[in-house]
Protein backbone atom coordinates (compact mmCIF):
# COMPACT_ATOMS: atom_id res chain seq x y z
CA UNK A 1 0.00 0.00 0.00
CA UNK A 2 2.71 2.24 1.02
CA UNK A 3 4.46 1.95 -2.91
CA UNK A 4 1.35 2.55 -4.50
CA UNK A 5 0.81 5.79 -2.53
CA UNK A 6 4.04 6.92 -3.17
CA UNK A 7 3.44 5.55 -7.40
CA UNK A 8 0.11 7.59 -7.63
CA UNK A 9 1.65 10.82 -5.58
CA UNK A 10 4.96 10.40 -8.66
CA UNK A 11 2.50 10.08 -11.13
CA UNK A 12 0.24 12.97 -9.91
CA UNK A 13 3.72 15.50 -9.92
CA UNK A 14 4.90 14.01 -13.40
CA UNK A 15 1.45 15.00 -14.51
CA UNK A 16 1.47 18.70 -12.80
CA UNK A 17 5.20 19.21 -14.47
CA UNK A 18 3.98 17.97 -17.58
CA UNK A 19 1.17 20.17 -17.69
CA UNK A 20 3.60 22.95 -16.52
CA UNK A 21 6.03 22.63 -19.45
CA UNK A 22 3.36 22.51 -21.68
CA UNK A 23 1.68 25.18 -20.91
CA UNK A 24 4.15 27.98 -19.60
CA UNK A 25 6.45 30.08 -21.69
CA UNK A 26 3.63 31.59 -24.12
CA UNK A 27 5.39 35.17 -23.95
CA UNK A 28 8.76 33.90 -25.39
CA UNK A 29 6.76 32.24 -28.05
CA UNK A 30 5.46 34.96 -28.85
CA UNK A 31 8.94 37.15 -28.88
CA UNK A 32 10.22 34.05 -30.82
CA UNK A 33 8.02 34.06 -33.65
CA UNK A 34 7.32 37.66 -33.82
CA UNK A 35 3.51 38.45 -33.22
CA UNK A 36 0.94 37.72 -31.28
CA UNK A 37 -1.96 35.21 -32.57
CA UNK A 38 -5.52 36.14 -31.50
CA UNK A 39 -8.67 33.93 -31.81
CA UNK A 40 -12.05 36.45 -32.81
CA UNK A 41 -15.09 36.16 -33.87
CA UNK A 42 -14.43 37.46 -37.39
CA UNK A 43 -18.40 38.01 -37.93
CA UNK A 44 -19.39 40.55 -35.48
CA UNK A 45 -19.78 43.96 -36.04
CA UNK A 46 -18.56 46.24 -33.16
CA UNK A 47 -16.60 43.51 -31.53
CA UNK A 48 -13.98 41.60 -34.20
CA UNK A 49 -14.61 41.51 -38.06
CA UNK A 50 -12.90 42.63 -40.85
CA UNK A 51 -14.01 45.94 -42.33
CA UNK A 52 -14.34 46.44 -46.44
CA UNK A 53 -10.91 47.08 -46.90
CA UNK A 54 -9.98 44.18 -45.02
CA UNK A 55 -8.30 45.76 -41.82
CA UNK A 56 -9.77 44.00 -38.67
CA UNK A 57 -11.70 46.30 -36.64
CA UNK A 58 -13.89 45.74 -32.92
CA UNK A 59 -13.78 45.76 -29.40
CA UNK A 60 -12.18 42.62 -28.95
CA UNK A 61 -9.84 43.26 -32.12
CA UNK A 62 -8.48 46.02 -30.56
CA UNK A 63 -7.89 44.11 -27.35
CA UNK A 64 -5.58 41.74 -28.80
CA UNK A 65 -3.97 44.77 -30.60
CA UNK A 66 -3.52 46.58 -27.39
CA UNK A 67 -1.30 43.07 -25.96
CA UNK A 68 0.49 43.38 -28.88
CA UNK A 69 1.19 46.85 -28.11
CA UNK A 70 2.37 45.68 -24.41
CA UNK A 71 4.55 43.06 -25.39
CA UNK A 72 6.45 44.77 -28.71
CA UNK A 73 5.31 48.31 -28.50
CA UNK A 74 3.51 47.64 -31.92
CA UNK A 75 -0.39 46.74 -31.82
CA UNK A 76 0.08 45.72 -35.43
CA UNK A 77 2.16 42.63 -34.35
CA UNK A 78 -0.63 40.45 -33.77
CA UNK A 79 -2.45 38.06 -36.48
CA UNK A 80 -6.21 37.59 -36.26
CA UNK A 81 -7.85 33.66 -36.93
CA UNK A 82 -11.37 34.05 -36.70
CA UNK A 83 -13.22 31.02 -34.79
CA UNK A 84 -16.65 29.68 -34.38
CA UNK A 85 -17.67 29.22 -31.03
CA UNK A 86 -17.42 25.42 -31.69
CA UNK A 87 -13.14 25.68 -32.77
CA UNK A 88 -12.80 29.04 -30.30
CA UNK A 89 -11.80 26.47 -26.88
CA UNK A 90 -9.86 23.94 -28.94
CA UNK A 91 -7.73 26.43 -30.91
CA UNK A 92 -6.43 28.11 -27.43
CA UNK A 93 -6.26 24.05 -26.00
CA UNK A 94 -4.27 22.88 -28.83
CA UNK A 95 -2.06 26.08 -28.77
CA UNK A 96 -3.08 27.33 -32.33
CA UNK A 97 -3.99 30.82 -30.65
CA UNK A 98 -1.83 32.76 -27.80
CA UNK A 99 -5.03 33.93 -26.34
CA UNK A 100 -9.01 34.07 -26.95
CA UNK A 101 -10.45 37.06 -27.37
CA UNK A 102 -13.80 36.21 -28.87
CA UNK A 103 -16.77 37.21 -26.69
CA UNK A 104 -16.39 34.47 -24.59
CA UNK A 105 -18.51 34.14 -21.10
CA UNK A 106 -16.14 33.46 -17.99
CA UNK A 107 -18.12 30.41 -16.42
CA UNK A 108 -16.99 28.07 -13.64
CA UNK A 109 -17.32 25.22 -15.95
CA UNK A 110 -14.79 26.79 -18.44
CA UNK A 111 -12.42 27.79 -15.65
CA UNK A 112 -12.09 24.01 -14.62
CA UNK A 113 -13.20 21.59 -17.22
CA UNK A 114 -11.82 23.23 -20.00
CA UNK A 115 -8.07 24.43 -18.48
CA UNK A 116 -8.64 27.94 -19.09
CA UNK A 117 -8.06 31.06 -17.20
CA UNK A 118 -9.80 34.42 -17.97
CA UNK A 119 -8.54 37.90 -17.39
CA UNK A 120 -10.43 41.13 -16.40
CA UNK A 121 -13.62 41.42 -18.24
CA UNK A 122 -13.74 43.62 -21.39
CA UNK A 123 -17.39 43.82 -21.84
CA UNK A 124 -20.61 43.37 -19.54
CA UNK A 125 -22.89 41.39 -21.10
CA UNK A 126 -26.36 39.70 -20.79
CA UNK A 127 -28.37 37.82 -22.98
CA UNK A 128 -31.87 38.90 -24.98
CA UNK A 129 -33.99 38.10 -28.19
CA UNK A 130 -33.77 40.08 -31.59
CA UNK A 131 -37.34 39.54 -33.48
CA UNK A 132 -38.54 41.15 -36.73
CA UNK A 133 -41.15 44.36 -35.63
CA UNK A 134 -43.35 42.83 -37.96
CA UNK A 135 -44.24 39.63 -35.29
CA UNK A 136 -45.80 42.32 -33.15
CA UNK A 137 -43.94 40.53 -30.47
CA UNK A 138 -43.22 43.16 -27.28
CA UNK A 139 -41.54 40.45 -24.78
CA UNK A 140 -40.34 37.16 -24.79
CA UNK A 141 -42.75 35.72 -22.92
CA UNK A 142 -44.62 35.76 -26.22
CA UNK A 143 -42.62 33.48 -27.69
CA UNK A 144 -44.99 31.01 -27.35
CA UNK A 145 -44.26 28.07 -30.51
CA UNK A 146 -41.35 30.52 -31.67
CA UNK A 147 -38.40 28.78 -34.02
CA UNK A 148 -35.93 30.30 -32.41
CA UNK A 149 -31.53 30.41 -34.11
CA UNK A 150 -29.24 29.68 -31.32
CA UNK A 151 -25.30 28.73 -31.83
CA UNK A 152 -24.39 25.83 -30.31
CA UNK A 153 -21.99 24.58 -27.90
CA UNK A 154 -22.68 28.31 -26.12
CA UNK A 155 -23.83 29.52 -22.63
CA UNK A 156 -26.46 30.97 -24.96
CA UNK A 157 -27.35 27.46 -25.67
CA UNK A 158 -28.25 26.74 -22.20
CA UNK A 159 -29.44 29.86 -20.98
CA UNK A 160 -32.44 29.82 -23.82
CA UNK A 161 -32.88 26.31 -23.10
CA UNK A 162 -33.61 27.25 -18.92
CA UNK A 163 -35.16 29.95 -19.51
CA UNK A 164 -38.48 28.48 -21.43
CA UNK A 165 -38.16 25.51 -19.44
CA UNK A 166 -38.95 27.94 -16.58
CA UNK A 167 -41.39 29.92 -18.14
CA UNK A 168 -43.33 26.67 -19.40
CA UNK A 169 -43.20 27.98 -23.16
CA UNK A 170 -42.58 25.94 -25.74
CA UNK A 171 -39.93 26.51 -28.31
CA UNK A 172 -38.18 25.24 -31.44
CA UNK A 173 -34.62 25.17 -31.59
CA UNK A 174 -32.81 25.75 -34.78
CA UNK A 175 -28.67 25.34 -34.26
CA UNK A 176 -26.34 26.90 -36.49
CA UNK A 177 -22.76 26.65 -35.90
CA UNK A 178 -21.37 30.16 -37.27
CA UNK A 179 -22.08 33.80 -36.34
CA UNK A 180 -21.99 34.65 -39.78
CA UNK A 181 -24.65 31.77 -40.54
CA UNK A 182 -26.90 32.04 -37.79
CA UNK A 183 -27.50 36.31 -38.98
CA UNK A 184 -27.82 34.96 -42.35
CA UNK A 185 -30.20 32.21 -41.42
CA UNK A 186 -32.42 34.75 -39.06
CA UNK A 187 -31.83 37.90 -41.66
CA UNK A 188 -33.75 34.84 -44.24
CA UNK A 189 -36.79 34.11 -42.34
CA UNK A 190 -35.48 30.62 -41.54
CA UNK A 191 -36.68 31.54 -37.76
CA UNK A 192 -38.37 33.83 -36.08
CA UNK A 193 -36.09 35.17 -33.70
CA UNK A 194 -32.16 34.83 -32.67
CA UNK A 195 -30.95 34.79 -29.35
CA UNK A 196 -27.46 35.79 -28.01
CA UNK A 197 -25.59 38.38 -26.01
CA UNK A 198 -27.59 41.56 -26.16
CA UNK A 199 -24.33 43.38 -27.92
CA UNK A 200 -24.24 40.56 -30.47
CA UNK A 201 -27.56 41.21 -31.27
CA UNK A 202 -27.18 45.10 -31.65
CA UNK A 203 -23.85 43.56 -34.15
CA UNK A 204 -26.38 42.09 -36.30
CA UNK A 205 -28.66 44.34 -36.29
CA UNK A 206 -26.57 47.20 -37.36
CA UNK A 207 -25.46 45.47 -40.42
CA UNK A 208 -28.97 43.67 -41.25
CA UNK A 209 -30.18 44.77 -45.34
CA UNK A 210 -33.10 46.66 -43.00
CA UNK A 211 -31.88 47.34 -39.33
CA UNK A 212 -35.24 49.48 -38.31
CA UNK A 213 -37.14 46.29 -38.94
CA UNK A 214 -35.80 44.41 -35.94
CA UNK A 215 -36.24 45.21 -32.32
CA UNK A 216 -34.41 43.21 -29.13
CA UNK A 217 -36.78 42.74 -27.00
CA UNK A 218 -36.67 44.30 -22.92
CA UNK A 219 -36.10 41.19 -21.25
CA UNK A 220 -32.20 40.26 -20.30
CA UNK A 221 -31.92 36.66 -19.32
CA UNK A 222 -28.55 35.82 -18.03
CA UNK A 223 -25.50 37.55 -16.94
CA UNK A 224 -22.24 37.43 -19.69
CA UNK A 225 -19.14 38.61 -18.38
CA UNK A 226 -16.92 38.14 -21.62
CA UNK A 227 -13.18 38.35 -21.47
CA UNK A 228 -10.34 37.54 -22.72
CA UNK A 229 -9.18 33.93 -22.16
CA UNK A 230 -5.54 32.11 -22.23
CA UNK A 231 -4.39 28.32 -21.17
CA UNK A 232 -4.52 27.35 -17.67
CA UNK A 233 -0.85 26.89 -16.41
CA UNK A 234 0.83 29.88 -17.79
CA UNK A 235 0.57 32.82 -14.67
CA UNK A 236 3.19 35.36 -16.51
CA UNK A 237 0.79 35.29 -20.08
CA UNK A 238 -2.34 35.21 -18.22
CA UNK A 239 -0.80 38.54 -15.63
CA UNK A 240 -0.01 40.10 -18.99
CA UNK A 241 -3.29 39.87 -20.94
CA UNK A 242 -5.06 40.83 -17.60
CA UNK A 243 -2.96 43.88 -16.72
CA UNK A 244 -3.19 44.72 -20.39
CA UNK A 245 -6.97 44.90 -20.36
CA UNK A 246 -7.04 46.99 -16.36
CA UNK A 247 -4.28 49.22 -18.54
CA UNK A 248 -6.96 50.59 -20.41
CA UNK A 249 -9.12 50.85 -17.66
CA UNK A 250 -6.78 52.54 -15.38
CA UNK A 251 -5.90 54.97 -18.40
CA UNK A 252 -9.14 56.12 -18.45
CA UNK A 253 -10.02 56.90 -14.56
CA UNK A 254 -6.47 58.40 -14.46
CA UNK A 255 -7.45 61.03 -17.45
CA UNK A 256 -4.99 59.71 -20.07
CA UNK A 257 -5.60 59.14 -23.36
CA UNK A 258 -3.99 58.62 -26.69
CA UNK A 259 -4.23 62.71 -26.57
CA UNK A 260 -2.77 63.67 -23.81
CA UNK A 261 -0.31 60.39 -22.66
CA UNK A 262 2.98 62.09 -24.06
CA UNK A 263 2.12 65.63 -22.05
CA UNK A 264 1.27 63.04 -19.19
CA UNK A 265 4.85 61.67 -19.19
CA UNK A 266 5.54 65.41 -17.89
CA UNK A 267 3.06 64.66 -14.52
CA UNK A 268 4.04 64.93 -11.02
CA UNK A 269 1.67 62.71 -9.94
CA UNK A 270 3.56 59.46 -8.49
CA UNK A 271 0.21 57.18 -9.50
CA UNK A 272 0.64 58.36 -13.04
CA UNK A 273 4.36 58.25 -13.22
CA UNK A 274 4.34 54.45 -12.30
CA UNK A 275 1.60 53.57 -14.86
CA UNK A 276 3.35 55.50 -17.42
CA UNK A 277 6.66 53.80 -16.50
CA UNK A 278 8.12 57.17 -15.60
CA UNK A 279 8.77 55.02 -12.49
CA UNK A 280 10.15 51.96 -13.26
CA UNK A 281 9.24 48.46 -11.57
CA UNK A 282 5.69 47.48 -12.73
CA UNK A 283 7.34 46.64 -16.34
CA UNK A 284 9.71 44.42 -14.90
CA UNK A 285 7.29 42.53 -12.83
CA UNK A 286 5.38 41.57 -15.99
CA UNK A 287 8.67 40.52 -17.92
CA UNK A 288 7.71 43.80 -20.25
CA UNK A 289 8.92 47.09 -21.40
CA UNK A 290 8.53 49.69 -18.30
CA UNK A 291 6.29 51.70 -20.92
CA UNK A 292 3.98 48.53 -21.71
CA UNK A 293 1.42 50.79 -20.59
CA UNK A 294 2.14 53.82 -22.42
CA UNK A 295 2.44 52.02 -25.50
CA UNK A 296 -1.18 50.32 -24.76
CA UNK A 297 -2.44 54.12 -24.21
CA UNK A 298 -0.45 55.67 -27.18
CA UNK A 299 -1.11 53.12 -29.75
CA UNK A 300 -4.92 52.10 -28.90
CA UNK A 301 -6.32 54.34 -26.26
CA UNK A 302 -8.24 53.99 -22.94
CA UNK A 303 -10.81 51.81 -22.36
CA UNK A 304 -13.03 54.70 -22.70
CA UNK A 305 -12.03 55.27 -25.98
CA UNK A 306 -12.28 51.66 -27.50
CA UNK A 307 -15.44 51.52 -26.37
CA UNK A 308 -16.83 54.73 -27.91
CA UNK A 309 -14.59 53.83 -31.25
CA UNK A 310 -16.18 50.46 -31.63
CA UNK A 311 -19.43 50.24 -30.09
CA UNK A 312 -20.58 53.64 -28.24
CA UNK A 313 -23.00 56.21 -29.44
CA UNK A 314 -21.68 57.57 -32.06
CA UNK A 315 -21.62 54.05 -33.60
CA UNK A 316 -23.79 51.93 -35.78
CA UNK A 317 -24.47 49.67 -32.53
CA UNK A 318 -25.04 53.29 -30.29
CA UNK A 319 -24.97 51.25 -27.19
CA UNK A 320 -24.68 53.48 -23.75
CA UNK A 321 -21.82 52.39 -21.54
CA UNK A 322 -24.35 51.21 -18.56
CA UNK A 323 -22.42 48.14 -16.83
CA UNK A 324 -18.96 49.10 -19.05
CA UNK A 325 -18.97 52.39 -17.03
CA UNK A 326 -16.05 53.40 -15.20
CA UNK A 327 -16.79 52.35 -11.16
CA UNK A 328 -17.02 56.18 -10.44
CA UNK A 329 -19.60 56.40 -12.82
CA UNK A 330 -21.79 53.55 -11.57
CA UNK A 331 -20.21 50.97 -13.95
CA UNK A 332 -18.37 47.74 -12.81
CA UNK A 333 -14.89 48.71 -15.12
CA UNK A 334 -12.49 48.77 -12.01
CA UNK A 335 -8.77 48.35 -11.65
CA UNK A 336 -6.34 47.45 -8.87
CA UNK A 337 -3.78 50.23 -8.32
CA UNK A 338 -0.57 49.64 -10.95
CA UNK A 339 2.27 49.49 -7.48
Amino acid sequence: MKHLKWSLVAAAMAVFLISGVSFSGTLDNVKSKGFVTVGVNGALYGFGMPDDKGVWKGLDVDTGRAIAAAVFGDPDKVKFIPLTTVQRFTALQSGEIDVLCRNATRTLSRDTALGLDFATVNYYDGQGFLVPKKLGIKNAKELEGASICVLPGTTTEMNVADFFRSSNIKWKPVVIESTAEIQKAFFAGRCDCMTSDASQLAGARAVAPNPDEYMILPEIISKEPLAPAVRHGDNQWRDIVDYTVLAMINAEELGITTKNVDEMLKSKNPKIQRFLGVTPGNGESLGLDEKFAYNIVKTVGNYGEVFERNVGLKTKLGLERGLNALWLDGGLMYSPPFK
